[in-house]
């Protein structure tokens, strides 16, 4: 059974594309962006500076501040590609400030998680691919790692309020120069951290890999969702991923699409940690 375990492991980093020649990551934003702030009451758990960047010692990654505040959930004003389940429009407030994944989970970090953790799919990593998100991960996989380092996946509304970073637009940025997509991508996943980050300091929140949150997914939960700090319906039978992929044509904040826990999609994920000490 160990050496069936073993065999899984190896073949699914064979599907894993070659690292290519990219740039070097360029510099992430800083300061927070207009529109973030709380509308209307006194920010809950305010913490550090917005973009504050922490090295998170339980798996060696780098953590960027979130403050709290309120955002537009949902479609953007004139984007014409909304779908309905991404309809209506909300005001959602995110009440406590969080740390994000600057990038994706890597695979060099899942490494050290499965060796923790005697998970065998995922221990192999060959030499190359420790920058690469690790993806082809279940939801509970994902889930898992990110208890291991201290946290939790983020919530459907903590994802794309990370993601807008103060943005009412569809996306953060123009595609080519935040994410890697159809046109860009050569069908290959990249290394984090090589386009251009959002205003928070975030890589990849759209494009390359799309990405687990922690919400069951029901297509019309935005017509009951509560305004203050939502975390999805109470159970289901898929969860949500976001961000879009390397060979999707057209990516936006508001895209969201489900799949089942118990299988894995080629996604990848990032997680939220309450507290990172200095």
């Amino acid at each position: 059974m160990n050496r069936k375990r073993i065999l899984i492991g190896i073949c699914l980093m064979a599907l894993f594309t070659p690292v290519t020649s990219i740039s070097k990551p360029r510099a992430a934003g800083s300061g927070f962006p207009s529109g973030g702030q709380a509308v209307g009451t006194q920010p809950v758990n305010a913490g550090p500076s917005p973009g504050t960047v922490r090295e998170n010692p339980k798996d060696g990654l780098k953590y960027v501040w979130i403050p709290p505040g309120t955002f537009m959930m949902g479609c953007s004003p004139g984007d014409s590609e909304c779908k309905d389940n991404e309809k209506p429009p909300h005001q959602v407030t995110i009440t406590k400030g969080f740390w994000m994944g600057q990038t994706e989970v890597t695979c060099d970090a899942y490494k050290h998680f499965a060796r923790a953790k005697r998970h065998l799919v995922g221990a192999f990593i060959r030499s190359g691919y420790e920058a690469m998100p690790y993806y082809i991960v279940k939801w509970t996989n994902a889930q898992a790692y990110c208890g291991w380092a201290g946290g939790r996946l983020p919530t459907e509304a903590e994802w794309e309020y990370a993601a807008r970073a103060g943005s009412m637009d569809a996306r953060y940025g123009a595609l080519d120069e935040v994410a890697w997509y159809e046109k860009n991508s050569g069908g290959q996943i990249h290394e984090v951290g090589q386009k251009r980050a959002n205003a928070f300091g975030l890589f990849d929140m759209l494009g390359n890999v799309w990405e687990w949150v922690n919400d069951w997914y029901d297509p019309d939960y935005y017509r009951l969702s509560p305004e203050r700090d939502p975390r999805g319906p109470d159970s289901g039978e898929y969860r949500v991923l976001r961000g879009g992929g390397r060979s999707d044509g057209s990516i936006r904040v508001s895209t969201r699409i489900e799949f089942t826990p118990k299988k894995d999609l080629v996604s990848g994920f990032r997680c939220a940690v309450d507290v990172i000490a200095p």
